[in-house]
């Protein structure tokens, strides 16, 4: 099985771990010191935050400012529409917040919440028959329902 890991920087590592356990995450401690903190998303999916000059041991690129530059979009499926909402509520209460309205296509619905350091997590829901059969699926259905 394969195991997603995703580096972030971060200029504040207790406020992150703050930020991601009030997105429902926990803690891995057996990863987690004064440089790095193991964010668990799932049993497949880890946040590692890195304070920035702990990041920059890992590149030899320049490392860019999240809250001014975007090298990453990190998107997270939910369950439902509902889902979406709630987690990036959680979100904004925890210090985060909305660059951009959400975004309805329909059959997918998404909204971008930033963490206290800048980084982007674009929350979706994809209607199942979408998901599966591909959008026209879902567009073409809706149409045979006169919602055009």
């Amino acid at each position: 099985m394969t195991k997603v890991f995703v580096n972030l920087p971060t200029a504040d590592l207790e406020r992150s771990k703050a930020f991601y356990v009030a997105l429902g995450c926990e803690i891995n401690p057996l990863f987690t010191d004064e440089n790095a903190a193991s964010v668990v998303w799932s049993d497949d999916v880890y946040f590692m935050m890195l304070t920035r000059d702990f990041f920059t041991t890992f590149t030899d690129k320049r490392l860019v400012e999240p809250k001014d530059d975007v090298q990453v979009l990190v998107a997270l499926s939910r369950d439902s529409r509902d889902d979406v909402d709630a987690i990036v509520a959680a979100g904004l209460a925890a210090g985060g917040t909305e660059p951009r309205p959400a975004t309805d296509y329909g059959f997918m619905y998404s909204r971008d919440l930033e963490d206290p350091d800048g980084n982007v997590l674009e929350f979706v829901y994809m209607s199942e028959e979408a998901a599966e059969q591909g959008p026209e699926a879902y567009l073409n259905d809706q149409e045979g329902l006169g919602a055009a």
